[in-house]
């Protein structure tokens, strides 16, 4: 598959021009032209960089990658071994930030609701990535709890009471804790994204709204594979997702 039809069709796919972000889109560094294998992973460290080369990708699909908007724009340090790792072993990256948070199939949120039993009913928050909705069988929040500990393989922080039942929701992957007051003023029993602030639980325990933290890496590991397996399908390359374990 030629590097440039697939972030084309990616970039469509995830309509990764309608979203300003806070980092580019699609190819942040170009390798070799043709891609064969393809490897997915959350973020763009040394370790999944190497981890990848090590299978032979010719492409590497993640959700942050480079280039962040305010950082230190010179290639140096850390970016500078990134970046050099890449081009000696003549790799690309693909970034997907927020069209990744935001896809009504494949995006990170969508994969969080079909795996923790979430219906979207609506969307919420900067440039609509966040979902609010429902569960699709009610819970106490101790019985939620021990469901995200399960399927995301990590115990959430959880702010409130155990015995609370759930029945709507709202969630958001990644560092969303900012939306939590709009999430509460849409009435729902429980938030839940990635991280979470000091002020969150003192909002948590006056609203009467839970907030469960489940991590930023674990709530932004499935839409990156999901993507991944598509592009696999679409195109007939070789996928595979590596995960660089993080705790946070």
């Amino acid at each position: 598959m030629e590097l440039c039809k697939l972030e084309a069709y990616t970039g469509q796919l995830m309509d990764a021009d309608q979203f300003h972000d806070y980092c580019p889109n699609g190819v942040q560094v170009e390798g070799r032209p043709e891609v064969f294998r393809l490897v997915s992973g959350v973020t763009a460290s040394l370790d999944l960089l190497k981890a990848a080369i090590g299978v032979g990708a010719d492409a590497i699909l993640v959700h942050h990658g480079y280039f962040w908007k305010n950082e230190d724009a010179r290639i140096a340090g850390v970016k500078r071994a990134r970046i050099e790792f890449l081009l000696r072993h003549n790799v690309s990256l693909l970034a997907y930030h927020l069209p990744l948070d935001a896809h009504p199939v494949l995006g990170n949120n969508a994969q969080l609701a079909q795996k923790l039993g979430f219906e979207v009913e609506g969307r919420f928050g900067e440039q609509s990535i966040a979902c609010h909705g429902a569960l699709t069988d009610e819970l106490p929040l101790c019985g939620l709890e021990e469901r995200v500990t399960r399927v995301l393989g990590r115990a959430p922080l959880i702010i409130g009471e155990g015995d609370t039942p759930v029945r709507r929701i709202a969630w958001c992957s990644g560092a969303a804790q900012g939306y939590f007051e709009e999430a509460i003023r849409l009435g729902v029993d429980a938030f839940l994204t990635g991280e979470i602030s000091e002020q969150c639980v003192h909002l948590a325990r006056e609203a009467g709204v839970a907030f469960i933290a489940a991590g930023h890496h674990a709530t932004e590991r499935y839409g990156v594979q999901a993507l991944g397996a598509h592009l696999a399908q679409q195109f007939g390359i070789s996928h595979q997702f590596i995960d660089i374990d993080n705790p946070v």
